[in-house]
């Protein structure tokens, strides 16, 4: 059932009520790029995302821990990595949470979520990393950007959306 603003005379239903209660399902997102070449793929990566919907807002965490068979495309930096939604977005937002790059213990960086499609979120990296060193790579997180990706290195974040 969608979400409709509570209105005088409405009957309590089980159904009603979660329309409006928020419960968490998982989901996996589908990960491509903005060329749609240079395809990556999890492999055996760790995955474990979750999201909630509540009143037309989906809020939802996301853990990738990349592992020794994931694909990172090798588009280079004109390719863009794009991660699926677990419900479209309202419009093409500039910023739905936030995400931490980890390459190791002082190799990590800040990224801002920014929605290129409705479908899906990019990663803008928005600092330096953690031990004050610079980025070489910026922009938008892709195959070669913030860093060579590898093994072992991973992708949290959490953050809101309205829902489209």
């Amino acid at each position: 059932m969608a979400y409709e603003p509570w209105q005088p005379g409405m009957i309590l239903t089980a159904s009603r009520l979660a329309s409006i209660s928020p419960t968490w399902r998982s989901w996996t997102p589908t990960w491509t790029t903005s060329s749609g070449n240079f395809l990556p793929s999890f492999g055996d990566a760790s995955i474990d995302c979750s999201y909630a919907e509540s009143a037309g807002t989906v809020f939802w965490r996301m853990e990738i821990i990349f592992g020794a068979s994931t694909n990172f495309g090798g588009g280079g930096g004109g390719d863009n990595f794009l991660f699926g939604l677990p419900v479209p977005a309202a419009g093409l937002n500039s910023c739905i949470g936030f995400f931490e790059l980890n390459a190791s213990v002082n190799v990590r960086v800040v990224g801002r979520g920014r929605c290129l499609t409705t479908g899906a979120v990019s990663i803008e990296i928005s600092s330096g990393q953690v031990d004050g060193a610079p980025v070489a790579v910026g922009g938008i997180a892709d195959a070669s950007s913030p860093w060579a990706w590898a093994a072992g290195h991973s992708i949290r974040g959490s953050g809101q959306y309205q829902r489209g």
